[in-house]
């Protein structure tokens, strides 16, 4: 896996994946960015609900689950001091099917959490994560 990234300017950050896609982040004005993109911390925090959201739609369907929607509510907790690393992170699922099974849905989200999302995973050395999750059925 590679990636560029490069300083376009103030503090404004253009990243660009190794399977061709670009990300823009920016920072704060207070530290000299102009507020136009995401911060390089919250990438991370979003890059972690994704990777999560995939396993479990895709761990879902494997399972003949009829899912229709699947969605995560991310909220974190930094350091005051430097380096600021998150320091807790709480997980709130909420998955949207037809005759969706609960244990099915929490079995996809504890296999994501502890075997299979790599962010996650990576994440909980510095945090302690919270998952809760709720099914909405249609």
């Amino acid at each position: 896996m590679e990636c560029v990234v490069k300083w376009v300017g103030e503090m404004t950050f253009m990243a660009e994946t190794g399977s061709g896609h670009t990300v823009t982040m920016d920072g704060a004005p207070d530290a000299g960015g102009r507020n136009l993109a995401p911060r390089p911390m919250e990438m991370m925090l979003a890059g972690a609900g994704g990777c999560t959201a995939f396993d479990v739609v895709l761990i879902l369907k494997r399972g003949r689950q009829d899912v229709r929607d699947c969605s995560v509510r991310l909220k974190a907790e930094r350091a005051e001091t430097d380096p600021k690393v998150f320091t807790r992170i709480s997980f709130h699922y909420i998955v949207t099917g037809h005759e969706l099974k609960p244990e099915s849905v929490e079995r996809a989200i504890k296999l994501s959490s502890d075997k299979y999302c790599s962010a996650t995973i990576m994440l909980s050395k510095t945090a302690e994560i919270e998952h809760t999750w709720e099914i909405v059925q249609v």
